[in-house]
């Protein structure tokens, strides 16, 4: 399973367990995160596309590290007239490592774990209550 992810201006293909190098996000390290700007979500063969994003489709991650890339220089450079300047830049980046990719139908599943839980929970009290009533109802008969 892999989606496609809008962040930052630029487009991520991303999987479960995938590391990937963000633009600079205002995150700090360990906290989670969560792309809600999902364009495209390949599930085996089964492929949705969003008109422009996909509804109910969410890619969460954890912030690994923050940090700065590779120096590049830069050189300012005329012909004949004695100009010459140099510059470098480092461009921040923000490593997250994706941890999953939640569908609707994951949601929808989830929500109907939730909600039969308590139901099982709730049954079996029933029946506690009712064989306590069964046996006092028996004992008054006897006597």
């Amino acid at each position: 399973m892999y989606a496609i992810i809008e962040s930052c201006g630029k487009q991520y293909k991303v999987a479960e367990g995938d590391v990937v190098f963000f633009e600079k996000l205002d995150v700090e390290e360990g906290k989670k995160v969560t792309f809600d700007k999902v364009v495209l979500v390949s599930e085996d063969k089964k492929v949705e596309v969003g008109a422009p994003y996909v509804k109910g489709v969410k890619v969460e991650g954890k912030v690994v590290a923050n940090g700065k890339g590779k120096k590049i220089i830069v050189y300012k450079y005329k012909a004949k007239k004695n100009y010459r300047r140099t510059q470098g830049h480092r461009q921040p980046y923000t490593k997250v490592e994706i941890t999953k990719i939640k569908t609707a139908a994951e949601k929808a599943e989830a929500k109907a774990e939730t909600k039969t839980a308590p139901k099982a929970e709730t049954k079996s009290a029933e029946k506690k209550t009712t064989t306590k009533t069964a046996t006092a109802k028996k004992e008054a008969v006897k006597e």
